[in-house]
């Protein structure tokens, strides 16, 4: 058996959407304990149901620590929180379930904190039922930067002929702009540079969006953002030997990256970003979240509450989730 195998802390996510299915279904998957040593932490119970909902024949091994997870294939480990009912409706926004996605999270980073897992894949929660349960974030990414007490972060996007990371995310527009400045450009440009080199591509290839259509075209579109904001970010990345370009027009940049023009690409805003990942395939797309101590990607989807409960939730984007885990997080020795 592979010890180098990283250790992998799966968060259920909200009890109420699809989080449990997505996971009892890609666990099902025997290569996934070939590559890595995967767990829940989350409530048994519900992980149990979802078994009985997809028609898994999976068991549910409940632990209290590491040292008593199997890691093999067949059944899976569960950190019981036990903090929802069996019964917890499909599909309702639930403050208790808002709750316990936030102390799955919190149990997570105390585990990776102290050293005990390599990498943090996460199963969608509700923002709403977060919000209800107490917890005011945006979203996942807010939560584990806080927690870790991280202050530069990103989020990057993946899907198998793109990569994206952001400058700005859950941000309206007009807000986005304002808050696009050089030292953020730059600081995001390093980080897609440190990560693509921690995962082995020796000079990353790092193109930058602009904001304006054409890149402003010397100033035809827009304020001069492009020469304020943006311009001088890559400027300082390129002195410290970085390889990256821009700021390119989005339009035609995303389609470049695709053909293998580029490594990643440094979008400015939200949609400038999902949109292209997105019409690659929602299945494709895994969400990592890069500047933390520890390793996170996440599915690209929601809670999915509309077909919670029914079984025919889509696994394949948190498989994706656990084989970029697996591909980025640190080896073991």
């Amino acid at each position: 058996m592979n010890m180098s195998r990283p250790i992998i802390g799966i968060t259920m996510g909200d009890g109420a959407g699809v989080g449990p299915e997505i996971i009892m279904k890609a666990l099902n998957d025997a290569g996934m304990y070939v590559q890595s040593r995967p767990f829940v932490i989350g409530d048994a119970k519900l992980l149990e149901r979802a078994a009985q909902v997809v028609g898994s024949g999976l068991k549910v091994n409940t632990i209290a620590d590491l040292q008593e997870a199997k890691f093999e294939h067949g059944s899976v480990d569960c950190m019981d929180l036990n903090l929802l009912p069996a019964d917890l409706p499909f599909g309702a926004v639930s403050p208790e379930a808002g709750h316990a996605a936030f102390m799955y999270l919190q149990q997570a980073i105390e585990l990776a904190n102290r050293g005990e897992i390599d990498a943090i894949c996460t199963a969608p929660l509700n923002k709403e039922a977060l919000h209800k349960g107490g917890h005011i974030y945006p979203g996942h990414t807010e939560i584990l930067a806080e927690l870790t007490g991280t202050k530069d972060y990103s989020m990057m996007l993946s899907a198998p002929k793109l990569k994206v990371i952001h400058v700005t995310t859950h941000v309206g527009i007009i807000d986005a702009v304002k808050q696009i400045n050089p030292d953020r450009v730059y600081k995001v440009i390093r980080l897609a540079h440190e990560t693509l080199q921690k995962a082995g591509y020796a000079t990353p290839k790092i193109a930058v969006c602009g904001i304006n259509p054409h890149a402003g075209e010397n100033g035809l579109f827009g304020y001069g953002e492009e020469e304020e904001k943006v311009i001088p970010g890559v400027q300082k990345a390129q002195q410290e030997g970085i390889q990256a370009v821009g700021p390119l027009p989005a339009d035609t940049l995303f389609f470049r990256a695709t053909r293998g023009d580029f490594d990643i690409v440094v979008a400015m805003y939200h949609d400038q970003g999902h949109g292209p990942i997105k019409v690659l395939g929602l299945e494709a797309g895994v969400n990592i979240t890069v500047g933390l101590p520890i390793i996170r990607t996440s599915v690209d989807h929601g809670t999915a509450f509309d077909i919670a409960g029914k079984g025919i939730a889509d696994e394949q984007s948190m498989k994706e989730a656990l084989r970029q885990a697996i591909e980025l997080a640190p080896k073991r020795s």
